[in-house]
């Protein structure tokens, strides 16, 4: 076995919706190699999206490999692994050979919408708010469990026999990572957990009264572990893309690990990370506390000392995600970058607003009928207009969120921490202060995802002895100060909630 005795650096794959990337950091937080390769999104029919798994595996391996031989880090170096992935995206796959049984469910996919609303329909949502903090939503994992056990032939006859296994995409990677069918460890973490429908938030343990409702046999299911572990889920096989037995100790769900990369460790601090979508959540500390106002209750991590920690959260499906739309649907961009000169080239929208509901509205409206619309259109209307109403969608959102967060928790909030990759963008953070009114600041390293998921990892492997050491790491970029004064605050969120209204309940029932 290869010796980690001088073990300098903790490492992060961070397996996101658009693309996997593999970092490793130094005690300080500082990048000192990093890869990233996109994989497909598959589009077969209108509101489903699915992701290939053996696809993601490679773009994995291929990351990990590529980032080593670039920066001349030897595994040896690496104290521990830490691994943050989109949640909510299920996969099924045959434990014996490995190979997924159905393409990866995305967590933007509609198709578990009737299953869903025969769920409300019974009169089911108050249980699944009370155990798990989530409203019944096409989102989440169970559902989607659900609709593969029941409509891919031979599934749930496999899943019955103990040859299935299900995970989101932390299990699947770690699973490959640490041996796969020759005994890879089957294992997730409460913040990964906390987003199937399945867990129940104050045991953090699978609920079996939700699994008999769903028709979902336990035997499929992870062990839940701690989100960073010093005994380690495993060790990454030698044959593997790692090499040299690193130790896999940290496992965070995106948001969660971006949380935790922020330093968000006392009750009451908030950060957005702006990647496909946009999530906002706030660290509420040991207090389990159950929105009234369209949030989710989740997890946010539990150390192995049994240090814990809920969240609040606004979740959005489409931000980012809106961007790629004007490139790749449209072509109207050729890159997400190009957004900020064209967005400055024009005062306002022009009096249009973009609502990208594309796989309905989530926090804190929770429709899963509702579909995108861009509404106020003139002749005066351009391309620049339509890039600037695609910007100030992200920020109007994650106002709503904000708003529902500060009567949730009973507080104003004066500051706001961002991360993610749209956060680059200078115009849209002035933005996000101006709608908000409130002080948007941004960190030096903004992969804050990856580098929560090296910090679990990290603290696991004694890179780092408390939370308090993590604290010091944060570094400061830009503080964004609002400059709109109220009026045309008030006046832009007005038409936003206008044209939110007019998306709702687009799609019928009976067609969905």
């Amino acid at each position: 076995m290869v010796s980690h005795d001088n073990a300098v650096y903790t490492s992060a794959i961070d397996q996101g919706t658009t693309g996997t990337r593999f970092m490793v950091f130094d005690r300080t937080g500082r990048v000192m190699a990093s890869y990233y390769k996109e994989h497909r999104q598959i589009y077969p029919q209108p509101g489903w999206v699915e992701h290939d798994p053996l696809e993601i595996w490679e773009a994995t391996a291929e990351v990990c490999r590529k980032a080593l031989d670039a920066s001349g880090i030897h595994p040896e170096q690496i104290a521990g692994l830490g691994i943050t992935n989109q949640r909510e995206t299920t996969i099924i796959w045959d434990r014996q050979t490995g190979k997924p049984l159905y393409n990866a469910i995305v967590w933007q996919c509609t198709r578990t919408t009737d299953i869903c609303q025969r769920l409300i329909d019974d009169g089911l949502e108050p249980l699944f708010r009370r155990k798990t903090g989530l409203p019944i939503a096409t989102y989440f994992s169970g559902p989607k469990i659900k609709w593969i056990l029941d409509n891919v032939p031979g599934v749930r006859r496999l899943a019955e026999q103990g040859k299935a296994l299900f995970g989101n995409i932390d299990t699947w990677v770690i699973w490959n990572l640490t041996g796969g069918p020759a005994g890879g460890a089957h294992v997730t973490d409460p913040s990964n957990a906390s987003r199937t429908m399945l867990m129940n938030l104050e045991t953090m343990d699978w609920d079996d009264e939700l699994l008999e409702i769903l028709g979902i046999p336990r035997q499929i299911l992870p062990a839940i572990r701690p989100s960073s572990d010093r005994a380690g889920y495993g060790l990454t096989r030698a044959d593997g893309p790692l090499g040299g037995a690193i130790k896999v100790c940290g496992d965070l769900g995106d948001q969660q690990a971006a949380l935790f990369g922020q330093a968000c460790f006392d009750p009451g601090e908030a950060k957005n990370t702006y990647g496909t979508g946009s999530f906002l959540l706030l660290n509420t500390g040991e207090k389990l506390m159950h929105s009234q106002h369209g949030l989710l209750t989740t997890v946010a991590y539990r150390l192995d000392n049994g240090v814990k920690a809920y969240a609040l959260e606004g979740s959005i499906p489409i931000t980012g995600a809106a961007v790629q739309w004007l490139r790749d649907n449209l072509g109207i961009i050729h890159s997400a970058s190009e957004t900020e000169e064209i967005a400055r080239s024009v005062e306002d929208a022009g009096g249009i607003y973009f609502v990208p509901a594309f796989s309905g509205l989530f926090a804190p409206h929770w429709d899963m009928y509702a579909r995108g619309l861009i509404i106020g259109i003139t002749r005066y209307i351009t391309k620049a207009h339509l890039v600037r109403a695609t910007l100030e969608s992200i920020a109007y959102q994650s106002r709503e969120v904000v708003e529902a967060m500060e009567a949730d928790a009973g507080i104003s909030l004066k500051e706001l921490k961002v991360d993610g990759g749209a956060a680059r963008n200078n115009f849209l953070m002035q933005l996000q202060a101006d709608i908000l009114g409130a002080r948007v600041v941004r960190p030096r390293v903004e992969e804050t995802t990856a580098l929560g998921a090296a910090y679990a990892a990290g603290l696991a492997a004694g890179l780092w002895d408390s939370l308090d050491a993590l604290r010091q790491n944060w570094v400061l970029d830009r503080v964004f100060e609002p400059q709109w004064d109220e009026s045309r605050r008030q006046a832009g969120y007005r038409g936003w909630k206008r044209a939110v209204e007019r998306a709702k309940a687009w799609v019928e029932r009976e067609n969905s």
